[in-house]
């Protein structure tokens, strides 16, 4: 819920929020951002009696027996828990269902073993860590990642786990809500294209993909040499938050070599050529050309 120590406000703010809930119950636990300092705001804040949070480092639980379900989870107590979880909930539950609030998944941070926790007796398994949804194992255990998307590389759909546990089957539903999407999208140039031509592609591209989502444009393809794209004022929507330049430029190495081939522009040419279009070498050529057309236009 965090992605860093909460201020006591902040808390104040989401206490808010939950107090609007008529009939949900809320289970919180802290991750690796938000974990329990000695002085944290979590370890006093005094919260509705819908919402718990379960603030020990060792695994505990709430019963819930109105909605016959146990929520399990611990809180992280430092930035980094490098143990694998194997606890099994407790044998002598008097709730039928179990879930399990687990926050980790890479080496740092409770590595995860899919056919360890698929042995534990948990009728669900809600993840969290990384901020994109996916699915460990349907229906059993999952990452509903961030309700909205954290940072430029958090592309693709956000939204929250819908899920329903009748007796002992569960079924889980990813539900698209965020507001917008992170988008990298790439805009192919030809050497003929100019800036504002270059603009309008840019423009109907975002209208395509949808002006509400936040866009790092890429371009690629081939550019006139000379050719240096004026995008100062390409974001018209106010929702582009990087433009890369990946485009290479269209020069005819053929006849260039041709036209030089007693000097050094000829010879750099014919040596590094043949050279895929993709690889260093070639983009080293092509660096080349450029700064020895304009020494000599120079």
């Amino acid at each position: 819920m965090f992605h860093r120590q909460p201020l006591l406000r902040e808390l104040k703010e989401v206490c808010y929020l939950f107090e609007q809930l008529t009939v949900t119950q809320v289970v919180l636990i802290a991750g690796n951002h938000d974990y329990l300092k000695k002085d944290s705001y979590y370890r006093t804040f005094v919260w509705p009696k819908h919402v718990h949070i379960l603030l020990e480092k060792e695994l505990t639980k709430v019963d819930l027996p109105k909605l016959d379900v146990s929520v399990y989870g611990f809180s992280y107590h430092s930035k980094e828990i490098k143990e694998i979880f194997q606890a099994k909930a407790h044998s002598s539950d008097d709730c039928t269902t179990r879930i399990l609030l687990l926050h980790g998944g890479d080496e740092n941070h409770v590595p995860l073993q899919k056919d360890r926790l698929l042995s534990l007796d948990y009728d669900y398994i809600a993840l969290g860590h990384i901020h994109k949804p996916r699915v460990i194992s349907a229906n059993r255990i999952a990452y509903c990642g961030a309700l909205e998307p954290i940072d430029k590389n958090d592309t693709g759909e956000h939204g929250y786990i819908l899920g329903e546990i009748i007796g002992k089957e569960c079924k889980t539903e990813f539900i698209v809500n965020a507001g917008r999407e992170y988008k990298h999208i790439e805009v192919p140039v030809s050497p003929d294209m100019t800036s504002l031509a270059l603009k309008e592609k840019i423009r109907e591209q975002m209208e395509k993909e949808g002006i509400q989502n936040i866009y790092k444009i890429i371009l690629t393809g081939f550019r006139e040499p000379q050719m240096m794209f004026d995008l100062g004022n390409a974001d018209v929507y106010g929702n582009i938050i990087e433009i890369v330049d990946q485009t290479k430029p269209s020069y005819n190495f053929e006849k260039l070599m041709e036209q030089n081939q007693n000097n050094i522009l000829g010879h750099l040419i014919r040596e590094m050529k043949d050279f895929d279009i993709e690889s260093v070498e070639y983009q080293a050529m092509c660096e080349g050309v450029k700064a020895l057309m304009e020494t000599r236009r120079g």
